[in-house]
Order: C-alpha cells, then sequence, then structure tokens
C-alpha cells in the first residue's frame, strides 16, 4: 500500500493553504494506553500541531487526542509530545533540509494502515500572504470552469 493510504482518521487541511509541501514522509506514532483507541474513534486534531528534530529523534507537538471515554485512571495527557518512527537515513535527509531557512516539518494527516496508526509528515516552506491569494484565485476559477462544464453538459 504507498504511503499517505488507509482509513484517514484526520487531516491539517490549513497545513496545504499556509505552505509549500515539497515532500512527504510516513511515519509511525509511539502510542500510550488509550490512545490508539482515541485515535480509531476519530478523536484526533492535527491544527496547530508540528514536528521537530531533536537529538537524531522526530518528536510531533500539540497534536490533540481526546482522552478515551472509557480509559478511567489509564488516559493520557491529550497534548503529550508524541515520538515519530522513521528510517534513520531518513530522519538523516530532515535533518539537512530542515536547517535550510524557511523550512518546516508538518504533519498533513493521520490514518491507520494494517492496525496501526500512520502520520503523513511534509517538508514544507511557508507561503507568503500574496501565494495564498494567487492559489484562492486559481481555485475559484477551477470551480467556474466545472460548474460551467456542468451546465453545458446538461444542455
Amino acid at each position: 500500500m504507498p504511503k499517505g493510504e488507509g482509513k484517514q482518521i484526520a487531516q491539517n487541511k490549513k497545513a496545504y493553504h499556509d505552505y509549500f509541501i515539497e515532500e512527504t514522509y510516513e511515519a509511525g506514532i509511539v502510542l500510550q494506553g488509550t490512545e490508539i483507541k482515541s485515535i480509531r474513534a476519530g478523536r484526533v486534531n492535527l491544527k496547530d500541531s508540528y514536528a521537530r528534530i531533536h537529538k537524531g529523534e522526530i518528536f510531533l507537538y500539540n497534536m490533540h487526542i481526546s482522552p478515551y471515554e472509557q480509559g478511567n485512571r489509564y488516559n493520557h495527557d491529550p497534548l503529550r509530545t508524541r515520538k515519530l518512527l522513521l528510517h534513520r537515513r531518513e530522519i538523516n535527509k530532515l535533518i539537512g533540509e530542515t536547517k535550510e531557512q524557511g523550512y518546516t516539518l508538518v504533519p498533513l494527516k493521520v490514518y491507520l494502515k494494517n492496525g496501526f496508526a500512520k502520520v503523513l509528515i511534509g517538508l514544507a516552506k511557508g507561503k507568503k500572504q500574496y501565494d495564498k491569494r494567487e492559489d484562492l484565485k486559481k481555485k475559484e476559477a477551477k470551480r467556474e470552469i466545472e460548474r460551467a462544464f456542468r451546465e453545458r453538459q446538461k444542455m
């Protein structure tokens, strides 16, 4: 199964609006306790989350996984820092690329693949305000073309 495919749980749509996504990497997540049950229930939020490299390991910050309702004392901190699992050569490549000015690691989506929770990490470069406006204009033009095409087919 190619990377980024599986049962999608959450998606960070804001990331595509705020960043140019250069490359994507599939990473496993180190979870504790009842976190996987909450993920399977779809109680994940990627808004304002980001990844950072620290001492040769990649960590995911601010990803909110809601506490599992039947978890009682085995529940976890919803915003705790989670370690991501990648191959050493991928981490080394990311270390080199994130040292460049303007590049960051952004989680794009969380999904289940073969029973494991995975996160799709994007190597991203921030967009300027005029880039965002240009993208919105392109989307609007594409929508107008689709709408005109559909109306023309109805006749």
